[in-house]
């Protein structure tokens, strides 16, 4: 029951990541890639923050009532753990912003950046590998399939067909590989908690930035109010706390696939919302890089 419990969680949270694709590429034309971030994750950080004081009060009222104890935290661990995560979601989500934002008018930058972003599930396995984990042969397999679909979905048309926002998907998807090994490293935290600190910490690295690169006008982020409120409460707020408490319950395997349907309702999001429209090869590319996502998690399914 814990484990369906785990990746039904994530199956939300790859629902609602996938469906902020749509939000980002919409905000991507009103105001700049750390305004956007900085104001989406101080929104999760609120409300997070509010969930956080609503289960505290619950939990002492509770422990009042029963006489027992109220279960202490490594608080510590948890603000570390947070820090390091939000740093390194720093990197990731605006090197994503910032690659949507870069796509030319008239190419599917939702579709193309969701499944490049997936790509990071056969990175973890390859960077599992490094670490001294020994590799099946599928997960070469998958590693040469995911070549293939990239190159589908980015270079079939020779080199002039592959835009600056690939590049940016794919330097976000080895920090995405960064922050899932982070994540792993400290699930024994608290996940609302250690979730509200990393955006706390994303937020100020971005507002930072947004203060000495673009300096936003009121009226830009009035523009962007529903993006940013998307991005902010389901996306950064409820997505990531699911993914950090849904990595406790569910298999690493299942946890990576289910995740990894993130890029398939991006691609959706953006033909239901946004009319995007992928090429029949672009389609041939991201079928090939979810059949290598699937791939690079078969050896710990037969586990």
């Amino acid at each position: 029951m814990k484990k369906t419990k785990g990746s039904i969680m994530l199956l939300f949270a790859a629902f609602f990541w996938g469906t902020t694709f749509v939000a980002q590429t919409t905000a991507s034309d009103q105001i700049g890639t750390f305004t956007f971030n900085g104001s989406r994750s101080i929104v999760g950080a609120a409300f997070l923050a509010l969930l956080i004081l609503a289960r505290t009060g619950m939990k002492n009222q509770k422990a009042k009532v029963s006489g027992e104890p109220v279960e202490k935290e490594n608080i510590k661990r948890t603000v570390i753990g947070g820090i390091l995560c939000g740093c390194v979601l720093f990197f990731a989500t605006n090197l994503q912003q910032s690659g949507i934002a870069a796509y030319p008018e008239g190419v599917a930058s939702s579709g193309r950046s969701g499944f490049l972003t997936a790509t990071y599930v056969v990175m973890v396995a390859i960077v599992s590998g490094l670490l001294g984990k020994k590799l099946h042969k599928i997960v070469y397999v998958a590693v040469f399939v995911c070549l293939g679909g990239m190159y589908m979905l980015c270079m079939s048309g020779g080199i002039d067909n592959l835009y600056f926002g690939d590049l940016l998907g794919l330097l976000c998807a080895v920090c995405f590989t960064g922050h899932i090994l982070t994540v792993d490293h400290f699930n024994d935290c608290d996940s609302v908690k250690i979730s509200c600190i990393q955006f706390i910490t994303n937020g100020v690295l971005s507002l930072i930035c947004m203060a000495i690169f673009e300096q936003p006008a009121w009226s830009d982020l009035a523009a962007a109010w529903f993006p940013i409120l998307y991005a902010g409460i389901f996306s950064s707020g409820i997505a990531y706390t699911l993914q950090i408490a849904g990595q406790k319950y569910a298999d690493p395997a299942v946890a990576s696939i289910v995740m990894s349907l993130e890029s398939v309702f991006a691609v959706l999001g953006g033909f239901v919302v946004l009319h995007e429209v992928l090429a029949p090869r672009e389609i041939v590319g991201c079928v090939l890089v979810f059949t290598a996502v699937i791939l690079a998690q078969v050896p710990q399914m037969r586990k």
